[in-house]
């Protein structure tokens, strides 16, 4: 199944004009019509719930049903649930979207001070709503046509969201993003992972090399979660609980190292640098040793080519990890391990919606040292405090025991700094 290279523009033109024009504030002064704020919330998530949209009488209806449909079904045909979130508990998807279930929360528990600060917290989970669908999107830039035009398509998506018609709140700056945010929750089939990492390759150098930083990051920093607290520091029982994620680290590691290798300014490397020891930290061995997982296996040529870049540039490569040593009073990616980066967003999107005030703090913020990205260093220490505030107030059950899901620690990340970089040494 695949979506023409028409069904694309298509797509990117309906979205585009709803993002663009005042549409979404037409459907906030619909739903704000409602007497109190649960109520305008409820109409809210039902209009979502739907996918059908009631404005003022000028701006008409906005119907993305079919569009939604399509998108869901061909992600699905992929192996991807991209709306819907995984019940672990229940072993099943759940039923509603995840947008859906993020309005039912706000709608239990926000009470608003004040008119503007319930018309903020709707317009955030109205612009979550359609970033799920520009996400989906994103998914078929490989179907037909112009891949890397397609995602710059994609791109101007997420300016339009994100832009002055919307709530201000910042999700992801790079389509690369938004793949990541519509496909990092538990999928049971681990192998749609494995084609959609061939898909990528066929992109240009630019937006390859902006998926492999996401991924690095994402992934490094999930992965000593997974480390630290799932597998109790066991490195075969991390292999073994994250097949699909090792081709992933594997091929952002063979990318970032052939980057960091042709790049002789110091600065423009740093980031590179960064995302490769970000990626290196949870199993380094894995990907420059000698006795590579099974997971890599049908990966070998990958795994090969990053074992040799690694024996030829080590020393330097070192020395651009030791400029890395975080400080413990400013914001690293190095102190922060999640289980889900979708969680991340969702958090974000639930305190902004609390606090009546956006985020302007991408995913890539988070999982990005400071030398990257335009957001504010404050935002990013305060937005990852925030949430790992509430991962402690609301703790899963993990190897019998209470603990957070998301963890923002700068002890404990210069600790894992010092550790990885000496096992690496």
């Amino acid at each position: 199944m695949a979506l023409s290279a028409a069904g694309f523009d298509e797509a990117c033109a309906t979205l585009d004009a709803v993002l663009a024009a005042g549409t979404r504030g037409a459907i906030l002064d619909e739903v704000s019509k409602a007497k109190s704020f649960d109520r305008a919330a409820r109409r809210l998530r039902e209009a979502m719930r739907a996918h059908r949209f009631d404005t003022a009488a000028a701006a008409g209806t906005v119907d993305v049903r079919r569009l939604v449909k399509r998108l869901d079904d061909l992600g699905r045909a992929d192996g991807f649930h991209l709306f819907n979130d995984w019940d672990g508990k229940a072993d099943r998807f759940n039923e509603d979207t995840i947008p859906v279930e993020v309005a039912t929360f706000v709608e239990r528990v926000l009470e608003p001070r004040d008119e503007a600060g319930a018309r903020q917290a709707l317009a955030v989970v109205l612009d979550y709503y359609f970033l799920h669908l520009v996400a989906a999107l994103a998914m078929r830039v490989w179907d037909a046509g112009d891949a890397d035009a397609k995602v710059d398509a994609i791109n101007r998506l997420l300016d339009r969201l994100q832009g002055d018609k919307g709530s201000g709140q910042v999700f992801a700056r790079h389509a690369a993003t938004a793949m990541v945010i519509a496909t990092s929750h538990f999928e049971p089939d681990i192998r749609a992972y494995d084609r959609m990492l061939v898909r990528t390759r066929s992109l240009a150098p630019r937006h390859r090399l902006a998926l492999t930083r996401m991924h690095a990051g994402v992934m490094g920093c999930h992965l000593r979660f997974g480390l630290e607290v799932t597998c109790l520091g066991r490195i075969p029982a991390l292999r073994a609980d994250n097949i699909p994620d090792y081709p992933w680290l594997g091929d952002a590691i063979a990318t970032l190292l052939e980057a960091c290798a042709t790049e002789s300014d110091l600065i423009a490397r740093r980031p590179l640098a960064e995302a490769l020891f970000i990626a290196l930290m949870p199993d380094p061995q894995a990907f420059i040793g000698a006795d590579p997982p099974a997971s890599l296996d049908e990966h070998r040529d990958v795994q090969n080519r990053a074992a040799e870049l690694w024996r030829a540039t080590r020393d330097a490569r070192l020395a651009d990890f030791e400029a890395l040593r975080p400080a413990l009073d400013r914001y690293s990616p190095l102190h922060f391990t999640f289980n889900f980066p979708h969680n991340l967003v969702k958090g974000a999107v639930v305190d902004a919606a609390l606090r009546g005030a956006p985020w302007k703090v991408a995913l890539e913020d988070l999982v990005s040292g400071p030398e990257t990205g335009p957001s504010n260093e404050g935002d990013r220490r305060d937005l990852a405090t925030r949430l790992t505030r509430y991962a402690l107030a609301s703790p899963d059950t993990i190897n019998g025991r209470p603990h957070p899901a998301i963890v923002y620690h700068p002890e404990a990340g210069l600790r894992a700094y010092e550790c990885a970089l000496e096992r690496l040494r």
